[in-house]
C-alpha cells in the first residue's frame, strides 16, 4: 500500500477535517490547503477510484476502511513527530510544518522508536 505523498497529504486532511465536520466537502479542502478547486477536484476523484474515499451524490467526501488505514497512520505520525519536537524546544507552528515533511519519509522502525520514546518521556 504505497501511496504518493500528495496522496497521504489528501487523506490525511480528510481525516483532519472529518474531525472538525460532519460533511467534509471540496470547498473545504481547499480552504484548508489554499490549493485551487480544480487541483483538489483532480485528486479527489482520483482518490476515489483507487477507493481511498467515497463522494456523495450531495458531494460529502468520506475515508473508505482503506483510506482510513493511510490516514490515521499519516496523522499518528503528524502528532506524534510534532508532540515531540514542540516537548524538545520547538516553535509550535515550526514543528508543524517540520512534521510535514518528516512523516512521509520516515521508516517504520525510526517511528516506532520515536513513539516509545515519545510515550515513555512525553506523553506519560
Amino acid at each position: 500500500m504505497v501511496i504518493q505523498e500528495s496522496a497521504e497529504d489528501y487523506l490525511e486532511k480528510v481525516l483532519m477535517l472529518s474531525k472538525q465536520k460532519a460533511n467534509v466537502r471540496q470547498t473545504d479542502i481547499c480552504d484548508a490547503t489554499g490549493y485551487a478547486r480544480p487541483s483538489v477536484s483532480v485528486a479527489i476523484r482520483k482518490l476515489a477510484s483507487e477507493g481511498y474515499l467515497e463522494i456523495s451524490e450531495l458531494g460529502a467526501i468520506t475515508l473508505t476502511d482503506k483510506g482510513h488505514e493511510i490516514a490515521d497512520k499519516i496523522y499518528e505520525r503528524h502528532t506524534v513527530i510534532s508532540e515531540l519536537l514542540v516537548a524538545l524546544g520547538t516553535d509550535p507552528d515550526v514543528a508543524l510544518e517540520d512534521a510535514c515533511k518528516i512523516e512521509h519519509d520516515l521508516s517504520e522502525e525510526s517511528f516506532a522508536n520515536i513513539k516509545k520514546y515519545y510515550k515513555e518521556h512525553v506523553k506519560k
